[in-house]
């Protein structure tokens, strides 16, 4: 390093390391405390090895504003071992301060620059890390307390708009059937009203006979009103639907209105 420099003069402070090949070392870079000095700037070279001897030399460039008439600086080089590291310093470089100026003109001559400097922006990530933990802890701790909840709301939400799509689906059906008692007509309506049902009860719905549903569900009406949709599929005659359409969707919305009160139970429970 230079004997002397003026306050904040740009002077250059050359690092130098010789050691064996297997050894690592580590140099100071930005993060490293060089007060009373400040860094402008770190230039490092590629390391040399001649007979199993590594040769690592870094320059870098500093700026002193203390106002001590001499200043010192010695920056340390890190041997990192296995479990631990050893730093090495080398001797103190001593900086007098030169406090001769350059004589001031009369006018003063100013220089023009409106172009933006750019301010590097260091991620402080320890907070960032903070604040990702205390997010984890809030978001499990929430589930930990409202998770059933959350399930039985979702739930709820879900039954609600099962129901609209099917009561949607069931009028247009019923309308259909009802202008053109066809065999597809029939069999629609009848399979979306089985559907619904064994979605709603979770009972095998579709896989049973007219009969076994009317038996399974304890309603002999079920079992009339299926058979005269069906008799339009298997006999091929024309037949009175809108009363028994009418009283299957009634059926399937008692069951749905019986399952949405037991969810909001549950929810009212946990």
């Amino acid at each position: 390093m230079a004997d002397s420099a003026k306050l904040g003069e740009r002077i250059g402070y050359v690092l130098k390391a010789t050691y064996p090949r297997d050894k690592q070392l580590i140099f100071p870079d930005s993060t490293y405390n060089y007060e009373p000095f400040v860094l402008l700037e770190k230039k490092t070279y590629v390391s040399s090895t001649i007979d199993s001897v590594t040769t690592d030399s870094t320059v870098y460039f500093v700026s002193n504003f203390a106002l001590d008439s001499t200043v010192y600086l010695t920056l340390p080089v890190f041997e990192l071992s296995r479990y631990d590291s050893v730093t090495h310093y080398p001797l103190e470089a001593a900086l007098a301060v030169n406090w001769q100026l350059d004589s001031i003109p009369e006018q003063l001559a100013f220089q023009e620059n409106n172009v933006y400097q750019p301010i590097p922006k260091n991620w402080n990530w320890i907070l960032i890390g903070l604040i990702l933990v205390l997010l984890l802890i809030a978001l499990v701790g929430g589930y930990l307390l409202f998770g059933k909840r959350i399930k039985k709301y979702l739930t709820e939400r879900n039954e609600k708009r099962r129901w609209k799509i099917f009561e949607k689906r069931w009028h247009s059906a019923v309308e259909t059937l009802i202008n053109d008692q066809t065999i597809d007509a029939a069999d629609e309506l009848l399979g979306l009203w089985k559907g619904y049902m064994e979605t709603i009860t979770k009972l095998p719905v579709r896989e049973w006979t007219s009969s076994e549903v009317g038996e399974k569900l304890a309603d002999i009406r079920i079992f009339s009103s299926l058979r005269s949709i069906e008799m339009i599929i298997y006999a091929g005659t024309k037949s009175e639907v809108k009363e028994s359409s009418d009283y299957l969707l009634t059926k399937a919305k008692e069951n749905y209105q019986e399952k949405l009160k037991n969810i909001k139970h549950d929810r009212a429970v946990v």
